[in-house]
């Protein structure tokens, strides 16, 4: 069920009707992200009984993205886990703060980092954040939607960043031909951090929440959530059971 703000866009994602709701999804956007950015993923990751609630993340105003942040997390109507989901510098502000607020863990999905690349041009932004024809359809009929906004890096405050080592668990996922944030410079950044969970995805642009890939992608964070729910370590659900010898 699609939650709308006073302002009439899409703010968050409930469960089915009858539905016990399983956690809680803090959801940051990117660069240019809108609302209808998110409404495949949302209403995908709520069918599986996930709340998932929106926050319109700017690099530029931290201040206010933490404060709606913080005041989802302390919603006693928001059920636990609650876990932040960035993408883009959204997943950039997420790996920040995880550490620094009351969330449970944290999905970075296309991090944005000091060396990732600028894209200039339309057709060339569009080519770098998804093959999918339906979600480049979607932005691309999205007035609202910010065109140009990879053409533009961090930002001089955020020049010298460098990711903490997460006291939580975080799951990465990003694409291993993503233009935008090479790979290497992911895999680099988080090194052997025992919390962190690393999945690449095959042939993945940047936008990888809304890539072709998405449904396993969403199938990635709904076990990861999965996991979660049974203990900070990310038990096992699903394994691979031994070869007949």
């Amino acid at each position: 069920m699609t939650i709308i703000s006073e302002a009439g866009t899409a703010s968050g994602w409930d469960e089915p009707p009858g539905g016990t709701p399983r956690g809680t999804l803090i959801l940051l956007t990117g660069r240019g992200e809108t609302a209808a950015t998110y409404q495949r993923f949302g209403r995908r990751i709520s069918a599986d009984a996930y709340k998932v609630r929106l926050v319109e993340a700017d690099l530029d105003d931290v201040t206010a993205a933490r404060a709606e942040i913080e005041q989802h997390l302390a919603d006693v109507a928001l059920p636990g886990p609650k876990v932040l989901v960035g993408s883009d510098t959204g997943a950039t502000l997420a790996a920040t703060l995880v550490d620094q607020v009351a969330a449970d863990a944290a999905v970075i999905a296309g991090i944005v980092l000091p060396e990732s690349a600028a894209i200039d041009g339309w057709e060339e932004e569009i080519d770098a954040r998804s093959a999918c024809p339906v979600h480049r359809q979607v932005i691309g009929q999205d007035g609202a939607f910010g065109r140009g906004t990879l053409a533009t890096g961090l930002g001089a405050e955020w020049s010298d960043l460098t990711l903490p080592v997460p006291d939580k668990p975080v799951l990465v996922v990003h694409g291993d031909a993503d233009p935008v944030t090479p790979v290497e410079q992911v895999t680099e950044a988080y090194g052997e951090a025992p919390g962190v969970r690393r999945r690449l995805v095959a042939g993945g642009r940047h936008d990888i929440l809304n890539d072709l890939s998405h449904r396993s992608v969403a199938a990635t964070i709904i076990l990861f959530l999965e996991s979660l729910k049974l203990g900070s370590d990310l038990p096992a659900i699903v394994y691979e059971a031994d070869e007949p010898a």
